[in-house]
């Protein structure tokens, strides 16, 4: 029988044996992706014909497989080279940066020799200046002996790990074979929904399912999708939710699975695992970067022999106890767990960890995507920036602009070209062709001498520069994807309007092009909703791949459960809102002194909202409301759901699209009915007409793309809140005219009766 083998890149073994010091994100060379695979390609094609780059090199050490890519071989000169593209001045790169360095050089220059036959060779790192296209060469002649004596070193370092890693694996694998369902048995639509994803996983397919509300779709996903890792030799499994509830639901059902060794992370956003927001990552600022990689292996090792899952709080208290920031903690942990928790955007964002840990290890990666229909919007923020004349006003006024004569020159100038760009004639809304020239050169050198500016300074940074910094840095680097997908857009302020206070945007109306990659790179991946009808749209803008499978679950819910009721008396549009609020008060008063109990008011808009709770309170004091309220914490979230109890009665009015819209869980007596005072269409403005003009351009759906869909996705997920369980029972009032097309029927749940309110 063969020895078990733990294959492990270059890059990641270096990175857990030659890391040293603080953490220190000062010197943080930081092209943009294109800027460094042209930056590769320049050094490359500057060596002579015989030059050979991104050489596949691999060795063995015992159990252990290291592989990896190197830059590249002059056989002429008989030189390995590792070229690093950067920004800004290389004697301000730590010494532990250029160590690291070193270290994938000489491993790289070892396996290039055992491939090779070769007796020495000499080593090279090569920093590429983006800016001035300059390289400086660093290298060393060593011998085949020496560095095969580096390899073993970092090999044995990392061995005890390795070897740890593979036991853990086995152990993990056996009781994922041996794992039960959590419950007596399947909910109906339960186990059609966990076949098909088992399936997806085991041909490696994408899967797009929709299943209704209420059948525990993240048990339905995560059990089958853990079944199948064995078997399918699966690295990870990545859970990606678009809520802090969705992750919520997750934990707690990795939780009840309780599959022994599994290894579950939780990943957060840095503002809410930061201990000093105040402070810079580096040693000299921030206490728990000092000496991080010092203290990092007592507390990765602590974390996954803790039995627990690294959840927020948990990992919080591990981190602080090792003294140690708990943000980079748990970025370091992402790539020993078995599945990972978390946002969105830590996989299909431009530079999403799980996505870039993926592609350097070269995982076997099971994605399971919940809620996906949020994933549209989602990735268009994801794939969009903004440049806001306020950002550029607070750069300007920072200290460093009244200090450093390069930056003020380069935001004065930048300034100019956005004060042109306002002073051209048109609409307070204008697309335009492409990104204005001038304004690009200005940005682009204002982005560089923040950045040099950054790079180079001992004390800490302004807030105000560095936030301008990644907001150009973002901008610049989205305007290298520039397509059909997305556009160029201007929004000049209403009058009285001053020059240079538009916002200029590129704004990505199609994610596909961008997801479409991040989902091939996994083994396979399950997309799941109650609202992803039709799924079409979803294929179209989601990027599904070609070979994608599409799965419809069966409700297990019956038409009498929900008395579902059309007010088509009543028109919600904007021009009719002052007349729909009369009938609208009627008919909540009705049903509510019908069957008094809980119920949820959804409107377009808090003004709307308000104008029906303040109507309803007038003519129905005794009648108790409660009103979700702007930028609502999750206390405040908290304490608007608890007003939901068994034994309580009243109306809570909520936005459609908004915090209890979705992913929240009201079952039995807690919520007996829903009015939906809206069809949820998307306003009608100058940004959502340039989405209909381009889906009709692309996809020949311009409305329903734009429009109908979007908005009878946010009905039904609303909706869904009522009807929770086999033995629930509700009503539901439709409040609108245009719920009688049957254009717009076709898209409610097919299992609902829908009749005439009274």
């Amino acid at each position: 029988m063969s020895e078990p083998r733990y294959t492990v890149a270059v890059r990641e073994l270096c990175e857990f044996t030659a890391k040293q010091g603080d953490l220190d994100l000062r010197f943080t060379p930081a092209p943009t992706a294109l800027e460094g695979i042209a930056g590769h390609a320049l050094v490359a094609a500057r060596r002579g014909a015989g030059y050979r780059s991104e050489l596949a090199l691999s060795g063995d050490h015992g159990p252990l497989r290291v592989r990896g890519r190197a830059d590249g071989f002059d056989p002429a000169r008989g030189r390995l080279e590792e070229v690093k593209t950067y920004k800004g001045r290389l004697e301000r790169q730590p010494p532990a940066q250029r160590q690291l360095h070193w270290a994938q050089a000489k491993i790289y220059g070892w396996l290039l020799c055992q491939q090779e036959g070769l007796e020495q060779l000499e080593v090279g790192l090569v920093y590429f200046d983006i800016g001035s296209q300059r390289e400086t060469l660093i290298s060393e002649h060593c011998t085949a002996a020496a560095l095969r004596q580096h390899f073993e070193q970092h090999c044995e370092r990392f061995l005890a790990w390795a070897q740890r890693q593979i036991a853990h694996r086995e152990a993990r694998d056996a009781a994922l074979a041996a794992l039960r369902f959590p419950f007596d048995g399947f909910r109906q639509g339960q186990r059609p929904l966990a076949e098909a994803v088992y399936r997806a996983a085991a041909g490696g397919r994408c899967l797009l399912a929709q299943a209704p509300t209420g059948i525990g779709k993240t048990v339905g996903t995560l059990f089958p999708q853990l079944k199948a890792t064995p078997a399918q030799r699966l690295d990870k499994i990545f859970f990606l939710a678009a809520k802090t509830s969705g992750r919520e639901l997750a934990l707690n059902a990795l939780r009840r699975l309780d599959a022994g060794p599994l290894r579950v992370l939780e990943l957060v956003a840095r503002d809410k695992a930061c201990e000093h927001p105040d402070k810079a990552c580096h040693g000299e600022s921030c206490p728990l970067a000092r000496g991080f990689y010092e203290r990092l292996p007592a507390a990765r090792t602590a974390a996954l022999e803790a039995g627990v899952p690294l959840e927020q709080a948990a990992l919080r208290e591990l981190a602080l106890r090792h003294q140690v920031c708990p943000y980079y903690l748990s970025q370091e942990l992402a790539r020993w767990v078995d599945v990972v928790v978390g946002d969105y955007n830590y996989y299909f964002d431009l530079g999403g960890l799980l996505h870039g840990l993926t592609q350097a290890n070269q995982w076997r990666v099971g994605l399971l995507v919940d809620e996906a229909h949020n994933l549209v919007e989602r990735g268009r923020l994801m794939y969009s920036a903004e440049l806001r004349p306020e950002s550029l006003t607070a750069a300007r006024r920072s200290r460093a602009a009244a200090a450093v004569p390069a930056i003020k020159k380069a935001l004065d100038k930048l300034r100019r070209a956005w004060v042109a760009l306002d002073k051209e004639p048109g609409e307070d809304y204008r697309v335009l062709p492409a990104v204005p020239e001038r304004l690009l050169q200005a940005l682009q050198q204002c982005s560089t001498a923040i950045q040099d500016h950054l790079v180079e300074q001992a004390a800490e940074p302004d807030p105000a520069l560095l936030d301008f910094g990644f907001e150009a840095l973002h901008w610049l680097r989205l305007t290298e994807t520039l397509d059909a997908h997305s556009l160029v857009d201007v929004v000049r302020p209403a009058a009285p309007a001053k020059l240079g206070h538009s916002v200029i945007s590129l704004r990505n109306l199609v994610p596909a092009p961008f997801l479409r990659p991040r989902l091939e790179a996994a083994h396979s991946s399950c997309l799941f909703s109650a609202t992803l009808q039709p799924s079409d749209y979803y294929a179209d803008l989601l990027g599904l791949p070609e070979r994608h499978v599409w799965v419809d679950v069966d409700s297990p819910f019956r038409a009498a459960q929900l008395q579902v009721h059309i007010a088509g008396a009543i028109s919600t549009r904007y021009r009719d809102r002052a007349a729909s609020l009369a009938p609208i008060v009627d008919l909540m008063a009705a049903q509510f002194a019908a069957r008094p109990g809980n119920y949820l008011a959804f409107f377009s808009s808090y003004n709307y909202l308000q104008q029906v709770a303040e109507l309803l309170s007038a003519q129905h004091p005794t009648l108790p409301i409660w009103c979700q309220s702007r930028r609502m914490g999750e206390a405040e979230q908290r304490q608007f759901l608890e007003r939901f109890d068994e034994g309580g009665q009243g109306i809570g009015f909520a936005v459609l699209g908004g915090a209890f819209s979705e992913g929240i869980d009201l079952p039995g007596r807690r919520l007996i009915g829903a009015f939906l005072s809206t069809l949820g269409l998307p306003q009608l403005n100058p940004v959502n007409e340039q989405i209909r003009l381009r889906m009709q351009a692309l996809f020949g759906a311009g409305y329903d793309y734009a429009y109908l869909y979007p908005g009878l996705q946010k009905v039904v997920q609303a909706a869904g809140r009522v009807i929770r369980t086999p033995s629930d029972e509700g009503v539901l009032h439709l409040i609108d005219d245009r719920y009688r097309r049957a254009e717009v029927q076709r898209l409610l749940p097919s299992w609902w009766a829908l009749a005439p309110s009274p």
